[in-house]
């Protein structure tokens, strides 16, 4: 069947912060930009996971009177705690001693969700066309090779690839500019950098998994407003990583963990530390007596400004987390999300008004360069370089980067590919973890339920692998299968008959919660996501 065709001004793939900043700038700078906007999850916000801390500026900027308007900030950061752990206890580290990016004056705690369904909200009475459901597949050129706009998944597509009875064609939507805002390792994104050769003399994006709970705990615990962040145990001291703790709303806390994906050792499984995290005895006593509610999982994209790719291509732009616009120094990326679709957008209001279509914005990368944000950004730069080099060495280089010469040393490190730095399974020691509890520790495929993750059972596996062979010739073979242990909700299963014999891997891809990290940390880079139908994944409520 053909597919039907729409044109817009503007297309957005993408519904998060990056991509809903952009289509209200546009509307505010123009009301009668035709901007079309497009989600994957069910609906605005259900796959949006954060921590997250968030820094106004950039909101502020967008809607300055966002206080008046509702935006859900309700609970502002009265507290920091930045905490050391050992393995039966540790030091809490003075706020005095700590570089300006842990503290969160001014900040606010947050559902990242709740604040993406408001800009969605704000977008819509607007005037901004948006879809969710529609997954954002192929990336569509005109003949001189200009991005045109995107093709949205067929629907009702079998596990053997052929129509069922229930077969609808995707849709082609077609813009004089198409924006990119798949968030953290995008889909298209990464095919678009590929094709343009848009990381040419960028460094390699480095990345962290995040994993997240929301709890409702005991009202005498809470401490509204407390921001508490971890290093050390139970990660090793050469593994960069470390937790969240953050309480807002009414008895909420939003805890989790966060591995480097440059770690070395493929017996480590960044769920099982953070399963073991909640055990310490300075943390087990903020959870005990509490109910956990939601589970969640997302890559994040943390090598800073040396790993930003090129933002421009004929016919479009990458925004948000899909270029990696993220301090990890500060572990926020929503205001920077924010900025940049405001700066793109603006840089399209200016095209569009010249009648200009299909080129590249040039104007958009030289207003990041004068912003608020590449300052920031720049100032933040050696972070994830010198934490890589381990806890200690890491926190005591950063304290004399961003202390002694605030952020303006006259070097900056370089960032190199997370999946090449796992070793051989010989060369390491298996990590024994304890059994969950089911009370304070879990399992994956409970915690997978939580996430209200669905994916419907006869369609293509959106996890696809280059070479089918790999996964036992290679990765089972050197590495005792790692992506059994980075994937947070199981979906990768080494599977043997009765006696042992006849390794295969199982690919259980109804679990995916779609953080990616199977695509960024598979040594050979053998595994590619592609995206299911839309509509499918997770949907998170306040994550």
């Amino acid at each position: 069947m053909e597919r039907e065709s729409m044109e817009f001004d503007v297309v957005i793939v993408g519904g998060g912060p990056a991509g809903l900043a952009a289509a209200i700038r546009l509307k505010q700078l123009n009301a009668e930009i035709n901007v079309c906007l497009i989600e994957k999850g069910s609906e605005i916000g259900a796959h949006i996971l954060s921590g997250a801390v968030m820094d106004p500026q950039a909101l502020t900027e967008l809607i300055p009177d966002w206080k008046e308007q509702g935006a859900p900030l309700d609970t502002e950061v009265t507290e920091d705690r930045f905490v050391f752990l050992t393995e039966t206890g540790g030091f809490q580290v003075p706020n005095a001693l700590l570089p300006d990016c842990f503290i969160n004056h001014g900040n606010y705690v947050i559902s990242l969700g709740q604040v993406t369904r408001w800009l969605g909200q704000q977008a819509e009475a607007l005037g901004v066309e948006i879809y969710p459901g529609f997954a954002g597949a192929e990336v569509l050129f005109d003949e001189n090779g200009a991005v045109r706009g995107v093709a949205t998944g067929d629907m009702g597509v079998g596990k053997d690839g052929q129509p069922t009875d229930a077969y609808q064609p995707g849709m082609e939507l077609l813009g004089k500019y198409t924006l990119f805002a798949e968030g953290c390792r995008g889909h298209l994104g990464k095919q678009l950098e590929a094709k343009f050769n848009l990381r040419n003399g960028a460094d390699p994006q480095t990345y962290g998994i995040g994993i997240k709970e929301l709890w409702e705990i005991k009202p005498e615990k809470h401490v509204k407003g407390l921001v508490m962040h971890t290093a050390g145990w139970p990660l090793s001291s050469d593994t960069y990583g470390g937790s969240f703790l953050y309480h807002f709303g009414e008895n909420l806390v939003a805890v989790g963990f966060v591995v480097g994906l440059g770690y070395s050792n493929p017996y480590l499984s960044p769920f099982e530390e953070f399963q073991r995290y909640k055990t310490h005895p300075k943390i087990r006593g903020f959870f005990e007596g509490g109910k956990r509610l939601s589970y969640g999982a997302r890559a994040i994209a943390a090598g800073g400004l040396q790993s930003l790719p090129k933002l421009i291509f004929p016919g479009g732009a990458l925004i948000g987390d899909d270029a990696g616009f993220l301090n990890a120094s500060r572990i926020k990326g929503s205001h920077a999300a924010i900025k940049s679709g405001m700066m793109v957008a603006e840089s399209i209001a200016e095209a569009l008004g010249a009648e200009r279509q299909l080129d590249e914005l040039t104007t958009y990368p030289e207003k990041f360069r004068q912003s608020w944000l590449y300052q920031e950004l720049h100032k933040a730069r050696n972070f994830k370089p010198w934490m890589s080099k381990g806890t200690y060495l890491g926190a005591l280089m950063v304290g004399v980067d961003q202390i002694l010469f605030k952020g303006k040393a006259p070097w900056t490190l370089r960032n190199s590919a997370d999946h090449a730095k796992l070793k051989l399974a010989s060369e390491c020691e298996p990590i024994q973890y304890p059994k969950p509890d089911g009370v304070l520790t879990f399992d994956r495929l409970s915690s997978v339920f939580l996430s209200n993750t669905n994916h419907e059972e006869n369609e293509p596996c959106h996890l696809t692998l280059k070479d089918a062979s790999v996964p036992v010739q290679v990765n089972l073979a050197k590495y005792d299968a790692p992506e059994q242990r980075y994937c947070p909700a199981g979906v990768y299963e080494i599977v043997r008959n009765d006696d042992g014999s006849n390794p295969r891997l199982q690919i259980n891809a109804q679990n995916c919660v779609h953080c990616k990290t199977c695509d960024i940390k598979d040594p050979t880079q053998n595994i590619n996501w592609v995206v299911p139908q839309g509509g499918e994944g997770p949907i998170y409520t306040n994550m």
